[in-house]
């Protein structure tokens, strides 16, 4: 920081204000919890999250379930955490802090799911829970032990708020491919009324000029639309979006308002994105702190 740059009486920090007098306490965040697995590149995962919770003005808290080495477009290797210590995050965050609402990621196996649903259903229920069905990261690498999607379905998505799976992981649970508009909205009307929970199906794998959701919720049917930027090769999308969900919902909107905003920010992250190195060997990411337009 230049010499001058505080110059000014009244600066913008953050969540603070900094003046002559010193700081300006702000009102304290709501805490949104994230449950879910690390990405060393900080493109998903829980290092998404955290920048996701903190650019829409929550406060990021963080159970971990799992350790990835990947990097846009190549998963390298991942192990699952210990279930007890899945477990034992959750509940002291739950019991330390004023938890608005959570999400969950990547919760690696069986073993884990079991251990965060229960973590849930005793310190957490009361709140709004964002599932994300996390099964196949983008670049293909499996990130879901094949047993344990019953337990998922079993266990954390039948506690859930809104379940927001993509085109592929709506597949495993209805049982058959979507490749359109329309059978997504027949997918997504079939998941809600078997879990009785809204879900927000994402189509960001169709191949259309818009990248189109749908949400089917008690309330009725929305499609979320935003212009498509084509050329964007990154990850973490899904996370972005369930973590803006859940942090809209921690804050108090409603449902439709919290996924409007979700999209508009995930919708601007992708088209404001970072690249680093050529066009041969080119590494594209997400930026969770962009600019409003």
């Amino acid at each position: 920081m230049g010499p001058g740059a505080l110059a000014s009486p009244l600066f913008l920090l953050g969540q603070g204000l900094f003046c002559a007098q010193g700081w300006v306490v702000p009102q304290a965040p709501v805490p949104i919890l994230s449950i879910a697995g690390s990405d060393c590149s900080a493109g998903a995962g829980i290092q998404a999250d955290l920048k996701t919770i903190s650019a829409l003005g929550g406060y990021g808290l963080t159970a971990l379930t799992s350790v990835v080495a990947e990097t846009p477009g190549k998963v390298s290797s991942w192990v699952a955490l210990e279930p007890a210590m899945v477990s034992d995050q959750i509940r002291v965050l739950l019991q330390g802090f004023a938890v608005g609402a959570a999400k969950t990621g990547m919760v690696g196996g069986r073993p884990q799911i079991q251990a965060a649903a229960q973590a849930w259903r005793e310190w957490g229920a009361a709140r709004p829970l964002v599932v994300d069905p996390v099964m196949v990261a983008t670049s293909g690498g499996r990130l879901l032990r094949d047993d344990a999607v019953g337990a998922l379905e079993a266990e954390l998505i039948a506690q859930a708020t809104v379940v927001t799976p993509n085109m592929d992981e709506a597949a495993v649970f209805w049982g058959r491919e979507v490749r359109t508009r329309g059978e997504m909205l027949d997918c997504a009307r079939a998941l809600a009324q078997r879990w009785a929970v809204a879900v927000l199906l994402k189509g960001g794998h169709l191949r259309d000029d818009l990248a189109e959701d749908v949400l089917v919720h008690s309330g009725g049917e929305e499609w979320l639309s935003a212009p498509r930027t084509a050329g964007v090769h990154t990850h973490g999308t899904g996370c972005c979006f369930s973590a803006a969900l859940a942090t809209g919902l921690g804050q108090g909107m409603a449902l439709v308002d919290a996924a409007r905003r979700a999209k508009v920010f995930v919708s601007q992250a992708i088209a404001q994105h970072f690249s680093w190195g050529s066009a041969e060997a080119r590494v594209d990411a997400l930026h969770h702190f962009h600019q409003a337009s």
